[in-house]
């Protein structure tokens, strides 16, 4: 059975509008219609987290976890890592005993920050890789090691994933389905109508793709269904130029601004990856003399604060709010399974939620 699990600080903030996630993959990821009432999320919510906390008979302060991020200067793993470490000492973890490390967006630097952790000896290991086709030597060594591992945020591979339950491991993802969050964007451009976004009067859209790292699975995904959700709708589309971004601002910022000055007023949308590369984006448009919603669409994905403002004030089309809360507890709640001997499903799903300016603030307000 299809198990969702409510953040704590999403609650309040979204009980009206918004219901935000994890489960198993046996089940096809929706965005709910309609949020159940805040007293039956907060029983919810209140119910997981006092489940976990008890299983362990408050020996965790003793647990020693190591978490390894692919890149601290990453905005959306920034507040990742924030939250998880907050949420794993909210559990009874002492904070003394939860060492995050910077992988500097290099797998060698990481790798050896593995080998480190089993030497250590500790108790759990929570990973956001590098690569995420390092996966398997990845888990490879922290099996043989007797440590349970979750995954986080970059997904491994489907064929890796079936290893796991095929020798029974005590090993897990924790992320939001990519598919969703491509797919919602696209949305929004459909949404507005071709007769808005057509602005050539050609009968096509014709946007530009800015992409994250090309190994992330993440990356894929936002590019090819931003894309698919236009065509599904039965749109016609003509992309210009789709180029690699790496998830960074500055690299986004030349990318569009150089697409701008190749196809100047030809551009309609613009479908960056996550938020960062959207916030570079929008300096190149304004450079440009071009302005969101009048003359060019841009959207992003991750939902960071700057970027809710923008589309609350109507300098982003939209974005999509890559939930760090549910992700973040989720992930601590299943190493907190496997400490207490228990299982976990071998996939722990998470859903995005669509943001346009109808419900930024409610976002914003949450995340701030």
């Amino acid at each position: 059975m299809k198990k969702k699990v409510v953040s704590l600080m999403l609650v309040a903030a979204m009980a009206a509008t918004l219901f935000a996630g994890c489960g198993n993959k046996t089940e096809e990821t929706q965005t709910p219609d309609a949020a159940p009432s805040t007293e039956a999320q907060t029983a919810d919510a209140d119910a997981t987290a006092d489940a976990a906390a008890d299983a362990v008979g408050g020996d965790l302060a003793d647990k020693k976890v190591g978490v390894c991020i692919y890149q601290f200067s990453d905005n959306f793993m920034t507040l990742f890592r924030g939250e998880l470490e907050n949420y794993l000492v909210s559990q009874g973890f002492s904070k003394d005993n939860i060492t995050i490390v910077d992988g500097a967006n290099d797998q060698a630097t990481q790798t050896g920050q593995i080998d480190n952790f089993i030497a250590e000896g500790v108790d759990v290991l929570i990973i956001n890789p590098v690569n995420s086709s390092s996966a398997e030597t990845i888990t490879d060594k922290v099996v043989e090691a007797g440590i349970p591992l979750v995954y986080i945020n970059r997904e491994p591979s489907a064929d890796e994933e079936a290893r796991w339950e095929e020798n029974g491991w005590n090993v897990t993802y924790v992320g939001c389905d990519a598919r969703q969050s491509g797919t919602m964007q696209g949305e929004m451009i459909v949404d507005l109508g071709l007769e808005t976004v057509d602005l050539n009067g050609d009968g096509k859209i014709q946007y530009i793709m800015v992409e994250g790292d090309p190994e992330n699975v993440d990356a894929q995904y936002r590019t090819e269904f931003s894309v698919k959700a236009l065509t599904d709708a039965g749109l016609d589309v003509d992309c210009l130029t789709d180029q690699v971004g790496n998830w960074q601002q500055d690299q986004a910022q030349q990318i569009v601004a150089n697409a701008l000055g190749q196809y100047g007023n030809d551009i309609e949308v613009v479908f960056c990856n996550n938020d960062a590369m959207a916030l570079g984006a929008l300096q190149a448009i304004e450079s440009a003399g071009r302005t969101v919603g009048t003359d060019i669409y841009l959207v992003g994905v991750d939902a960071l604060s700057e970027a809710l403002e923008n589309v609350l004030s109507g300098k982003m089309t939209g974005t999509v709010f890559n939930d760090h809360f549910s992700q973040s507890h989720s992930a601590a709640d299943a190493a907190i399974k496997f400490l207490n001997g228990e299982t976990n499903e071998y996939y722990i799903g998470c859903d995005y939620v669509k943001v346009t300016a109808d419900n930024a603030q409610e976002i914003l307000d949450m995340v701030k």
